[in-house]
């Protein structure tokens, strides 16, 4: 399977349903090369609870592995809270396989993330 270059990596961040929410949307890969884009993204999110979209992202690596142990740790530490939405089956496998899972509250949607923390 053919990587998919840096350039066809994007965040975009939104405000959620309420001003305690901050959704970043993530396409493509998050890897070695794109992991600081993401892990930047991602701690200067300031609200509440954060939101990561991972439904357009095909696959993470180690990199990506360790930015949302990082991103999770800052915002356990500072009281706030963070959710992984729409990962697929291959994103799902690298956090088992990395012991990791357990760290993250997960959902199939945005909108059932928001639900569920609200």
């Amino acid at each position: 399977m053919a990587r998919m270059p840096a350039e066809s990596f994007r965040i975009a961040g939104r405000a959620g349903a309420s001003a305690r929410f901050h959704i970043l949307a993530v396409t493509g890969a998050i890897t070695t090369l794109t992991s600081p884009a993401f892990l930047e993204a991602a701690l200067a999110a300031s609200t509440p609870v954060l939101i990561i979209d991972l439904s357009e992202a095909p696959s993470v690596d180690s990199m990506a592995v360790g930015a949302l142990v990082r991103v999770f740790v800052s915002r356990n530490r500072s009281g706030r809270k963070l959710a992984l939405v729409g990962l697929n089956r291959r994103v799902i496998n690298v956090l088992k396989i990395t012991g990791v899972d357990l760290l993250f509250d997960t959902y199939p949607t945005v909108p059932e993330a928001e639900s569920a923390l609200s």
